[in-house]
């Protein structure tokens, strides 16, 4: 991107970083947060519009918008898109025609890309989430998609069989995203109700959920499940001891999975994401032990993607396109997993 070249909230940070008003606006806002520019070098490459989602309810968008006024002395630019070298997403349409997806997490983050792109390519979505608020959210975003919403906690077996219900006769893809963050303790500083949550939530809610679609795919004999597992589910200096252990559970799942049922038609694969632009938060209190030790590897990640990024690999895996692949684990991490 030129330099002269107006800046929009869809200019990459990189883009806002090397501009001659855009970068002195930049470091000032990370200034006035107590950091500098070394802490954007993952994010580079993203929009500086992904600053909002990943700021946890820190940056409000106002803050977007007038630092797109100053770059411009004072006039907004016709927003052009992302520039050259930025990735768009490109749905396919029809891609998901006549298929039933079930996706959990579906109120935000990657399960809401996921949920939105399989709607928009034509998909039937069943988005299932604890947040009532955002499902209704997700639904009236794309109010001609049809999309199903279940509430409901897929630890809780009856909330599972209302999610089967609800799917019907017919559930020809599940994406298994409902996840949550543990508090980056080491072993012996991890609780009975950090692991009994995090494993709950990571793994055992993706084995009830499968479990129970699978006898479904199996009587018709095609069906494909995606499991979301982790960098942390390839390496023990990702995450703490909890979500370590659940991701590289997940794996375990996908891969055991996979080979009981290809025989019957049914896809099992796994997506590893590494870092990702979407604010998932942490438990209040993390652990400074864990923190201290895991900071200078977590330092080392390439680049942050977009969950519309992740969605991407998910719907891959989930559709036809993903045919012959059974087993697999897809990082999808910027190649943080061949470091």
């Amino acid at each position: 991107m030129a330099a002269t070249a107006p800046l929009t909230a869809s200019s990459s940070i990189g883009a806002w970083l090397e501009h001659p008003a855009g970068g002195p606006l930049i470091r000032g806002l990370l200034a006035q947060s107590g950091t500098d520019e070394g802490t954007l070098a993952p994010l580079r490459a993203l929009p500086l519009q992904q600053l909002v989602a990943l700021s946890q309810g820190q940056l409000p968008q106002a803050v977007i918008d007038d630092l797109v006024l100053q770059a411009n002395g004072g006039v907004a630019p016709v927003d052009a898109g992302a520039e050259e070298g930025v990735w768009v997403e490109h749905p396919v349409p029809g891609r998901f025609e006549g298929r039933t997806v079930i996706v959990t997490g579906a109120a935000s983050g990657i399960g809401r890309a996921t949920a939105s792109r399989i709607a928009r390519e034509g998909g039937r979505v069943v988005a299932v989430d604890v947040s009532a608020d955002r499902l209704a959210e997700l639904a009236s975003a794309l109010p001609e998609a049809g999309i199903v919403t279940v509430t409901g906690d897929i630890t809780r077996q009856e909330d599972v069989d209302a999610i089967v219900a609800a799917a019907g006769e017919r559930i020809d893809g599940l994406a298994n995203v409902a996840g949550i963050n543990d508090d980056f303790s080491p072993l012996h500083e991890t609780s009975d109700a950090m692991w009994d949550r995090v494993i709950g939530v990571n793994l055992t809610g993706a084995f009830k959920l499968s479990r129970a679609v699978i006898p479904v795919m199996l009587a018709v004999g095609r069906g494909s499940i995606v499991n979301i597992a982790s960098e942390a589910g390839l390496r023990g200096n990702a995450s703490g001891n909890a979500y370590t252990v659940s991701k590289h559970g997940v794996i375990g799942l996908t891969r055991s999975a996979a080979f009981m049922y290809g025989p019957g038609g049914i896809r099992v694969n796994a997506v590893a994401p590494g870092g990702v632009a979407t604010g998932i938060p942490f438990p209040p209190h993390v652990s400074e032990a864990g923190r201290e030790r895991l900071t200078p590897f977590q330092a080392q990640i390439p680049t942050l993607a977009t969950a519309e990024q992740l969605a991407a690999s998910i719907t891959f895996l989930l559709s036809d396109d993903g045919v012959n692949i059974n087993g697999a684990v897809l990082p999808s991490d910027g190649g943080w997993d061949v470091q």
